[in-house]
């Protein structure tokens, strides 16, 4: 199958600037991440192909090739020792710790210069539960993560205690190294240190020379009143340690809210369902129902109809961002008796016919133009 043009699969012209690339690689690949499209194999090679796009026009000397010679000139498998090679064994981390750095975590936090090289931690997510009433009022809550944490006994070097990494003699310290392949020059992750810059010759007995361990760590989390389904509350610096001393990425609380026996929100308002009986919808009456902060009282005028709704105002939630509180929305439902002995049946009998006698019209308004509505629709079956 043939590739598409690189500057399409980006929706960039032949001559964007460095700038432009990225925003719009960002912007392609937050839109096609598999993070927000599970299960999409379509989003999956979308990303691939964003990412694979990204890896040629972000490099200077790979953009040329690719102008001048099409996906040959950036393609080893057409000869001449393309550029594609020095992508296929980048990682997550190395492709995305410019762009989404500050995001996902990974990025590079070390120079070019020689030395070991650092990188920032990985980002991590906690899914925390909560109930309705702790996510409206607000609530502390203790949670423990698992996470990387830097080495105690080596902080974070990797070597062991009373030595150092040594700067990698195959690339200076530089963690690529350049080959020459006819016209084409090709830059890979360097062999011996692995893109480090550095080698540990003597590792650390407790880390195994990774400069970081596992652990599980207990963290306070104060959640604010008002929270959803969906929010995310950022622990700045309680990520995975860096790799080599470099600095930890942040720890993301993804809130979740369950579901509630009586209420359901809907952004700022509350609603709940409150069955009443006939007597009450009909001659009127005043309710107790339930709030998030205690009983409240409801009035029901005479003839109220199942399924209205009635407003108990700044009963509902006050938003996390700030604003007016919202209301508790009650739906009233018209509850018809059950397991009737045979007295109450007679008088409901008598009721029946006291309210034929008086016009079944006046009593059932609904149920009256209803009736009209499809004696008209079965006579213009008949005409």
């Amino acid at each position: 199958m043939s590739k598409r043009d690189y500057y399409e699969v980006l929706g960039i012209s032949k001559n964007a600037s460095e700038a432009d690339l990225k925003k719009a690689y960002r912007r392609a690949a937050q839109k096609h991440h598999p993070d927000r499209n599970p299960d999409s194999k379509e989003s999956e090679n979308k990303f691939k192909e964003c990412k694979e796009a990204y890896e040629v026009l972000s490099d200077s000397r790979k953009r040329a090739a690719y102008d001048q010679f099409g996906h040959a000139g950036v393609d080893p498998s057409m000869g001449g020792g393309g550029y594609g090679a020095a992508g296929a064994g980048a990682s997550f981390s190395d492709i995305f710790g410019d762009v989404f750095g500050d995001i996902f975590g990974g990025g590079r936090a070390g120079g070019r210069g020689g030395g070991q090289r650092v990188y920032r931690g990985s980002d991590l997510r906690y899914n925390l539960d909560l109930s309705l009433e702790e996510a409206v009022a607000g609530t502390t809550v203790k949670i423990r993560v698992p996470t990387q944490v830097t080495c105690d006994a080596c902080n974070g070097s990797g070597a062991k205690p009373g030595s150092s990494p040594t700067t990698c003699t195959t690339c200076g310290g530089q963690g690529q190294v350049r080959m020459q392949q006819g016209f084409f020059s090709l830059q890979q992750t360097c062999p011996r240190c692995h893109g480090n810059g550095s080698i540990i010759s003597d590792p650390c007995q407790k880390c195994h020379g990774k400069g970081r361990i596992q652990e599980h760590k207990t963290l306070s989390v104060k959640v604010p009143a008002g929270v959803d389904t969906g929010d995310r509350i950022r622990l700045a610096n309680e990520g995975e340690a860096g790799e080599s001393g470099g600095p930890p990425g942040d720890l993301y609380v993804q809130i979740q809210v369950r579901e509630h026996p009586i209420f359901v929100r809907e952004e700022n308002h509350l609603y709940c369902e409150v069955p009443i009986s006939f007597v009450t919808a009909a001659l009127g009456g005043e309710l107790e129902v339930p709030t998030l902060n205690g009983r409240g009282s409801l009035k029901i005028p005479a003839e109220t109809q199942s399924g209205r709704m009635f407003r108990i105002r700044g009963k509902g939630v006050k938003p996390v961002r700030g604003g007016p509180v919202g209301d508790l929305i009650c739906k009233v439902k018209v509850e018809t008796p059950v397991k009737l002995n045979r007295k109450q049946k007679d008088l409901l009998r008598a009721f029946a016919d006291e309210v034929e006698q008086g016009g079944h019209h006046r009593h059932s308004p609904q149920a009256t133009t209803w009736l009209d509505g499809v004696k008209k629709f079965f006579d213009s079956l008949g005409g």
